[in-house]
């Protein structure tokens, strides 16, 4: 079937627009005075987007744009998830750098450009299985634009009543899952390509191809190339039980795609034994080998693996076709990422899979299926075929709307304060070009933009929210930044007692990690208890009491941001630092500091 690219381009263009709909809000909202921030979808891009602005800066790759800290002969550094998923942010960062670009542009650029090529991956996939361009338009927008309601979250939670709409468009949150998204939709593309040529010089490209869609997802992001290689497992193992026509052939080639696909996950391996120990605390890692069927992935492969039964009994369909085996491999796959655990004992965060890409595949298989037992229909009644592939991309577009406006609006006003900070980071990049070396330059600061700083400016922070997810520092030694944060905010130890048993969920992942404040990552969540409460609050207190001019110097303190909108009492700050009179600049106060006695 000779595809009609032109469709594709259409489900490709709105991709873009969805994603780029916060962007034209923040524009939108901020008129004459928008300051050329880049709008975030969620809270976690403020990190990627910082090493995204150290390597455009020609930082190594092993590189703390929190901390400053960069690897070195003299202060080699481990690797973190960021290092180790580096081909992602290259693929940002090389452009970027030849266009001469900052990182709130190349983020912004990197959404779009995301959502575009997985769109035209996708309709490239569905079409090609279900052999036709108009399907594939609509079934490329229902899977991209579903993916959040095939997870049970996004707009729906809060229509339903469950409050919340979050996230928005999971899959392009920047730059993971969004930029190995469009690699992993191909690769099944060309796999399929695979088994259904017999000519062997193709086969040879699309093995090729296919193996290095892999490689770029293994060193991109772990959520998406552990389901590419469950669902080229399932692949296989379909193949093995039906044994269509051709499988001795077919056997061959699928081995020299995992020998393809093994071959880079002996680097990753390796990369991956030089991680640094705030990598392990912080990805919650559960040694069970208790089932998890209570995803609605899984409910919707059930429900594909049901219809597919029934269009085989039927004979509307033929088990061992090719395109049906396609389906039953991609149903099965929700089923295995959330299950391996029972196999290995090991489960990581299963609510990377829900949200980021086992939905996605569960509505893949739907869309597919839905497609190859309709196929006849796309014959006998083409013109009543086409009108409801165009209605059902219609649909898919206002359901897209939709999303935009509902799971937007949470994050308004935080992108809003954030394009405000804008001002004061430049002031501190400007400082910077006469810093003798501004990457361990420290600042601190009080708002709750802090995690954006190095997005825009080169300095590092004493403590910011997510700093954790770099190596530079240790668990033991972010905590005590984070006391050093508190102590210069002249918070006692009661008042952090207070907070902590109050549920604040900044002091909570600060001092205890991610997996104490929430359930959402991880099945064996503990809430705190009062003991431990306590004693996290003495220690503190303890650690107040010592305070002395080493803490003080390390790190040493250069600058200091205060939002107007908050008070703080600065009398510890002001017992080992001079401030100067301070610069207002728009909503901040931003003081030169120097360490007494130097």
């Amino acid at each position: 079937m000779k595809l009609r690219w032109q469709f594709g381009l259409i489900a490709g263009v709105f991709l873009a627009i969805f994603t780029l709909y916060p962007q034209f809000k923040l524009i939108y909202q901020r008129g004459d005075q928008w300051q050329g921030h880049y709008a975030y979808n969620d809270i976690d891009e403020v990190a990627y987007a910082a090493y995204v602005r150290a390597l455009i800066d020609g930082r190594p790759r092993k590189n703390d744009p929190y901390t400053g800290r960069d690897d070195s002969v003299e202060t080699p550094q481990p690797e973190s998830l960021f290092s180790i998923q580096f081909a992602a942010p290259y693929t940002i960062v090389i452009p970027a750098r030849l266009l001469g670009i900052g990182a709130p542009t190349a983020m912004t650029a990197a959404g779009a450009l995301a959502g575009f090529f997985a769109a035209l991956a996708a309709f490239w996939l569905i079409a090609r299985l279900t052999a036709s361009s108009w399907f594939g338009l609509a079934g490329s927008l229902v899977v991209l634009v579903g993916g959040a309601l095939a997870a049970g979250e996004g707009a729906i939670s809060e229509m339903a009543g469950g409050g919340f709409a979050y996230p928005y468009f999971p899959a392009f949150r920047r730059y993971v899952p969004s930029m190995p998204f469009p690699f992993f939709l191909a690769m099944c593309a060309l796999v399929w390509l695979l088994l259904n040529t017999e000519n062997a010089r193709r086969r040879v490209i699309y093995v090729a191809l296919a193996s290095f869609c892999f490689a770029y997802t293994v060193f991109s992001y772990f959520y998406t190339w552990t389901t590419a290689a469950a669902w080229l497992g399932c692949v296989a193992a379909v193949w093995l039980v039906a044994r269509p026509e051709g499988f001795g052939k077919d056997l061959k080639w699928m081995l020299g795609l995992g020998a393809g696909c093994l071959a880079s996950l002996a680097p990753y391996a390796y990369l991956l034994s030089k991680r640094g120990e705030t990598m392990d605390n912080i990805q919650l890692l559960v040694r069970t080998h208790r089932p998890d069927l209570n995803r609605v992935p899984e409910f919707i492969s059930l429900v594909v693996l049901v219809m597919l039964a029934a269009g085989v009994w039927t004979k509307v369909i033929e088990l061992k076709a090719r395109s049906t085996l396609f389906a039953i491999s991609f149903a099965l796959v929700p089923l295995v990422v959330f299950n391996q655990q029972i196999i290995t004992g090991r489960s990581l965060q299963p609510i990377h899979y829900k949200v980021f890409i086992g939905n996605y595949v569960a509505l893949l298989a739907l869309v597919v299926t839905i497609g190859i037992l309709a196929r006849q229909v796309f014959v006998e009644k083409a013109l009543y075929s086409k009108i409801a592939c165009a209605a059902l991309a219609l649909a898919a577009v206002v359901w897209g709307f939709v999303e935009c406006q509902y799971t937007s609006r949470p994050l308004d006003e935080a992108n809003v304060s954030r394009d405000e900070a804008v001002p004061v980071a430049r002031r501190l990049e400007e400082f910077a070009r006469t810093d003798a070396d501004p990457h361990r330059t420290t600042v601190l600061h009080y708002g709750f933009e802090s995690d954006d700083l190095p997005t825009i400016a080169p300095q590092n922070l004493l403590w910011t929210r997510h700093q954790h997810v770099f190596a530079g520092l240790g668990w033991e030694e972010s905590k005590e930044r984070y006391y050093q944060f508190l102590y210069y905010m002249n918070l006692d130890e009661y008042q952090l007692e207070n907070q902590l048993l109050h549920g604040d969920f900044i002091s909570t992942i600060a001092l205890f990690g991610w997996g104490r404040h929430t359930d959402r990552l991880t099945t064996e969540a503990k809430p705190l208890t009062y003991r431990e409460v306590a004693a996290e609050a003495r220690r503190y207190g303890e650690y107040c009491r010592n305070f002395s001019l080493r803490q003080a110097s390390n790190p040493k303190l250069s600058y200091l941001v205060i939002p107007e909108n908050v008070q703080i009492d600065l009398t510890n700050v002001d017992l080992w630092y001079e401030r100067d009179s301070g610069e207002r600049i728009g909503k901040y106060t931003l003081y030169k500091l120097k360490l007494k006695g130097e």
